[in-house]
């Protein structure tokens, strides 16, 4: 609990300022819904024949989950704010508009005979009777509306559109629980809070709740202001990091360490980074070294002239009970050491993300070229083990490539785990025997799992040699794991520009990124 406290005083900035964007962008999507579905919900009222077909429209998109609702929103609309918005919109519309409707059909027609006897006009009778006996039922939809938003909306930070949401998925991507925490509780409380508000109001009698409620119409739109609050005044560049990466020590922080650059930043799954560079959404991106995508999107790697970022060879880490049980298993897997190279790992990454290749068909084109795979002879299978992959392209890659050449070479059925949230994971499931080998990068394994003191690591990252040693003697000791021979590719992080903008500005290397920021 004291780690925990010490988390939230730390970050306490951080935390304030996504929780206002969590804040603007629950109310902000509920004001537009508000604008469409009460409208909507009145005009079904005086148009029976298309109940049936607004009320089943909106109920669908109720029935869509939340993270694929999401991810349809990205080919229509891209990423950022635009499409989370619109996204919670939608998930907002259904018990504005039906409780709308309910509220005002379930007036008594005595009342609405009466209203009419008197000679009041369809619009009066609705103004002057229907709707403000219908508030009650109408406010209790707002309500539901507003704290099925709340939770949605810690979707939004994987569009890169803020929100408490950032704090989850970076400590999933870390499996760090107390930044977990810091996004779980204030988002939960929030909606608590909202509730019981939204509740009070509900219970009020007279004017008293009318006048609350006109208050609340009213602050709609100022709370959603609160959404431009964080992002206002653009700075001179702008950088969208992957949750993992600003939080790992052989990530941001040891930019800063290394080069002190403060930049003005947002989390953004990894997944889509690239596309917030391309889009022009930000500037500057936290990359890998061999993605495909640095070619199919002509983008600059800034040289790391500091050596902020260890070597980071790739090579399968395996359990030594895994290897002593099937004897068969490291003869084959040895036979991947040094097939990989940087262009030949770019190529077979650019194959997917661009290409649109499936990792199986381009995992078997690549051992099938380097003369890997031998005819089926047959064998029955006997024994099975399970490989991971962390939630990267290159991971599935790997994962599949090593698949199909076990079961090549021998009788082992292989299971594959893919879409693992990052390093700890994998390594936790290594260690609790979930799992029996997955691909890792040396400097992860110095920096995120080892962590030596600054002065051992600071001397060792210099040299790939020294890194792989070291990671593969400390693991050996400490975890009964083996690093098999490097794969022969070297898969480091780096920064990474939109090449026209980098070299309109003269930058090639992080340290020339710091002398533009420090003008």
């Amino acid at each position: 609990m004291q780690e925990f406290f010490e988390f939230i005083v730390e970050h306490a900035d951080k935390l304030a300022e996504q929780t206002l964007t969590h804040i603007g962008l629950t109310f902000l999507s509920l004001c537009i819904a508000l604008i469409i579905g009460i409208p909507l919900g009145v005009l079904i009222t005086f148009r029976p024949r298309i109940v049936g077909v607004v009320l089943g429209s909106v109920g669908v998109l109720q029935t869509i989950p939340s993270i694929a609702l999401l991810g349809f929103m990205i080919p229509l609309l891209g990423i950022g704010p635009g499409p989370a918005i619109v996204a919670l919109f939608l998930y907002a519309l259904l018990p504005i508009v039906q409780n709308t409707y309910v509220g005002i059909r379930e007036v008594s027609p005595a009342l609405k005979e009466a209203a009419r006897g008197m000679g009041l006009t369809p619009w009066q009778v609705l103004v002057r009777l229907e709707f403000p006996l219908a508030l009650p039922v109408i406010f209790a939809g707002i309500r539901t509306a507003t704290v099925i938003n709340v939770g949605v909306a810690t979707l939004a930070a994987y569009l890169a559109a803020g929100g408490l949401g950032e704090f989850i998925f970076g400590g999933i991507a870390l499996n760090n629980t107390n930044m977990i925490l810091a996004g779980t509780i204030p988002s939960a409380l929030l909606a608590i809070l909202l509730d019981a508000g939204l509740a009070r109001l509900q219970k009020l009698r007279g004017l008293g709740r009318f006048r609350v409620m006109a208050v609340f119409f009213l602050l709609v739109p100022v709370l959603s202001s609160f959404y431009l609050v964080p992002g206002a005044g653009r700075p001179k560049l702008s950088a969208g990091f992957a949750h993992e990466f600003y939080g790992r020590a052989d990530g941001y922080p040891a930019l800063l360490r290394t080069y002190n650059l403060h930049l003005a930043s947002r989390l953004i799954d990894q997944n889509l980074m690239y596309e917030a560079v391309r889009t022009d959404l930000v500037d500057i991106i936290s990359g890998y070294s061999t993605d495909g995508r640095i070619k199919a999107f002509n983008l600059r790697t800034l040289a790391d002239d500091k050596h902020a970022f260890p070597p980071y060879e790739a090579a399968l880490v395996v359990r030594q009970n895994t290897l002593k049980q099937h004897p068969e298993l490291q003869p084959a897997l040895d036979l991947l050491a040094g097939q990989l190279s940087d262009s030949s790992m770019t190529e077979l990454n650019y194959q997917v993300d661009h290409l649109h290749q499936s990792p199986a068909a381009v995992a078997r084109q690549f051992l099938t070229s380097a003369g890997l795979l031998r005819k089926p002879d047959g064998r029955k299978r006997q024994g099975k083990i399970v490989i991971g992959a962390m939630i990267f392209t290159e991971q599935y890659i790997l994962a599949e490539i090593v698949r199909q050449l076990v079961e090549n070479r021998t009788a082992l059925e292989v299971i594959t785990k893919t879409g693992l949230g990052g390093t700890k994971i994998c390594f936790d499931a290594l260690i609790a025997g979930d799992l029996d080998l997955y691909p890792e990068y040396t400097g992860t394994g110095l920096l995120v799992i080892l962590q030596p003191p600054l002065t051992v690591s600071d001397t060792l990252q210099v040299s790939t040699k020294a890194v792989y040693q070291y990671v593969s003697r400390e693991f050996d000791q400490k975890y009964q794991l083996s690093w098999l021979k490097p794969l022969g590719f070297n898969n480091t992080y780096a920064l990474m520009m939109r090449e026209a903008q980098a070299e309109q500005l003269g930058i090639r290397t992080n340290s020339e990124l710091k002398r533009y920021l420090d003008r």
